[in-house]
């Protein structure tokens, strides 16, 4: 492999490790503030008891997010030395934003949401608790404006030619609110909140299919569940909204989500199949005409296809750029399935009962991860042969005196690196999972009965 496909490989590997850990710290930081909000206005001592456990978890979500985001700062100088000249000025300030703005927010309110549960007033450690959560809604604010930039570049001007040619801001907002940005954050912060939301249902249904912490449990999954429900369906409606920016901004990756090949026909809507790019055709199940309804609202409205743009302006990978596109789909529309059906058995009184549901929740807690990486996924390999749309090519964004053997070196060193440090993770949340919350409360059903018959003989 040559040093171009290697260093994506790299940055790829990265990144999706990286990735898995953000999410999860937003999500998590959401539940902690309802957890703790509802504490303080009503004093029961669970919802304390539950915030101060998922406030565990949530450091080690954030160490690790921490320790794997520096690495690819580094790697833009490394390996990517031309992008960095090209962009380092739209990039670098999106950067200093998040650092200014949400990194020093986060992380000086964090040492009080950590260690100061008995040494600062309620309603201050709360202040804190939303100071971390506002954090890192503002850390996605600034990494999402950056690489919504490269999708949908605005607010700059060329400066230079050639290899000294690069990108310079001259409107700050412009840059900041490009056509992308706003639809692809909120898509990111609800793809986050699913993320801890899921996790946080899978600990307490496993915990009460256990009988561990049942009462508890009981409490925290019925909470989450809630705004679970709530965020899978918002992420619907999103998901529509960045859906048709793509199609007005980046018409040639909206064609290889869909497997669309006609320069301007009237386009399907596929909810699976597989692409047989050589032939330019698509074998699956689709509905006719649905991607030009979902447009436009009109079946027979034309839709830009592949063969519109010339071969060296337009995605490769047309068949996993659908299928990453697709799997993401379907997940979403499970989750809103799963979790309305948990509501409407809560409802009916028989949501802890079905063992079977409760397993489901349980290894449901995957499925946003990988909907969240697939979405990446997509969203970077539609653009291709693009790193900056329309303006720099990724083959030509590489640094010059950085080799193959190099990079593949680098490669399997943070390979090893990322397994190690992820058995890390996975030993560390395990721990304390299994630990459960620190309490003098016994919250168990079965003692909590006890107790309340010891009252009663007296």
């Amino acid at each position: 492999m040559d040093v171009e496909i290697l260093s994506r490989i790299q940055f790829a590997f990265t990144v999706a490790f990286h990735y898995i850990y953000p999410p999860l710290s937003i999500g998590i930081g959401l539940i902690m503030v309802v957890f703790e909000s509802i504490y303080l206005r009503t004093k029961k001592k669970e919802y304390e008891v539950l915030a101060k456990f998922w406030t565990k978890i949530f450091a080690i979500t954030f160490g690790v997010g921490v320790v794997t985001g520096i690495v690819m700062e580094f790697e833009f100088g490394t390996n990517w030395a031309t992008y960095s000249r090209y962009v380092g000025d739209i990039f670098g300030s999106a950067l200093a934003a998040e650092g200014i703005f949400a990194f020093a927010l986060e992380s000086s309110a964090l040492g009080v949401l950590l260690f100061g549960w008995n040494r600062v007033k309620p309603w201050v450690h709360l202040t804190a608790t939303w100071g971390v959560f506002l954090g890192s809604m503002f850390s996605a604010v600034w990494i999402v404006v950056a690489n919504s930039w490269q999708q949908t570049p605005a607010g700059y001007h060329i400066v230079g030619e050639g290899m000294s040619a690069r990108a310079e801001i001259t409107d700050f907002w412009a840059m900041v609110f490009n056509p992308s940005s706003i639809d692809r954050l909120t898509h990111v912060w609800l793809g986050a909140f699913l993320a801890g939301t899921f996790l946080i249902l899978s600990v307490h249904a496993y915990n009460i299919l256990k009988g561990r912490y049942v009462v508890l449990s009981k409490k925290a999954f019925r909470i989450t569940l809630v705004v679970a429900a709530i965020c899978s369906l918002a992420q619907l409606f999103t998901g529509h909204q960045s859906a048709e920016g793509v199609s007005e901004n980046q018409p040639a990756k909206l064609a290889a989500m869909e497997g669309h090949f006609d320069a301007s026909a009237p386009a399907d809507l596929y909810l699976f199949g597989w692409v047989d790019k050589e032939n330019q055709k698509v074998t699956g199940l689709k509905i006719t005409g649905g991607l030009s309804f979902m447009l436009y609202q009109d079946l027979e409205a034309e839709v830009t296809g592949l063969n519109a743009f010339d071969k060296d302006n337009r995605p490769t990978q047309i068949n996993a750029i659908f299928q990453f596109y697709h799997i993401m789909v379907a997940i979403g529309m499970f989750l809103i399935a799963l979790s309305l059906f948990g509501l409407w058995q809560w409802k009916r009184g028989k949501l802890f009962e079905k063992k079977w549901l409760l397993w489901t929740f349980v290894f449901a807690a995957i499925l946003p991860q990988i909907a969240n990486q697939f979405g990446w996924f997509t969203a970077e390999m539609g653009r291709q042969p693009w790193v900056v749309y329309g303006l720099l090519k990724t083959s030509d964004a590489l640094s010059k005196s950085v080799q193959a053997n190099q990079v593949l070196f680098s490669l399997i060193l943070f390979f090893i690196v990322y397994f190690v440090l992820f058995l890390l993770f996975v030993y560390l949340m395990n721990k304390k999972i299994k630990n459960g919350p620190d309490s003098d409360i016994n919250f168990d059903e079965g003692s909590l009965n006890k107790e309340i018959a010891k009252v009663v003989s007296k």
